[in-house]
């Protein structure tokens, strides 16, 4: 065992810390921005909840294979989809191309190659939902020509990655 390495929960708490840094400013860069925000990855509701708080009256679209989150942290049936992401994105797409503020990607399975496989499989999709100027906020690194790649605010590197939509 490598004592010189952070416990798990150090690596949790880092993690966690470095997503509200992130979120934080991105939800403050977005405030006054019109258009829904998308979470992709509901889990237990934590960073859904976060957003709903720090975006009062936004409407927030959440992604998911299924719902296994904090009973107060369910989004609304009529802004929860349902189902693969691979299915979900591309309906998303069509209903809301150009239009979304701010998309949050949390989509890490603790398969590191597999989690960036389909990271980069869905980059295409949230580049095409985001507007310009658009942000996202992603627990994986993000591709893809469409987007700025973005300093963090604070936390640490390599945790979370922020980028800005290009212009079409």
């Amino acid at each position: 065992m490598n004592s010189s390495a952070p416990s798990r929960l150090d690596s949790a708490i880092s993690r966690l810390m470095t997503l509200r840094i992130c979120l934080d400013w991105a939800t403050a860069e977005t405030a006054r921005r019109p258009g829904p925000v998308m979470e992709f990855g509901l889990g237990n509701g934590r960073s859904y909840d976060h957003l709903r708080k720090r975006l009062p009256g936004r409407d927030i679209h959440v992604f998911d294979r299924q719902v296994d989150a904090h009973p107060n942290c369910i989004p609304p049936a009529d802004r929860l989809w349902l189902g693969d992401f691979r299915t979900t994105a591309p309906a998303a797409v069509r209903r809301f191309a150009g239009q979304v503020a701010l998309i949050h990607g949390d989509v890490g399975s603790g398969d590191e190659a597999a989690s960036q496989a389909l990271s980069a499989e869905l980059a295409p999709h949230w580049a095409a939902l985001l507007q310009d100027g658009g942000l996202l906020v992603s627990d994986q690194p993000i591709v893809g020509g469409e987007f700025t790649l973005l300093a963090l605010p604070g936390g640490e590197a390599g945790r979370y990655f922020l980028a800005r939509r290009n212009p079409r």
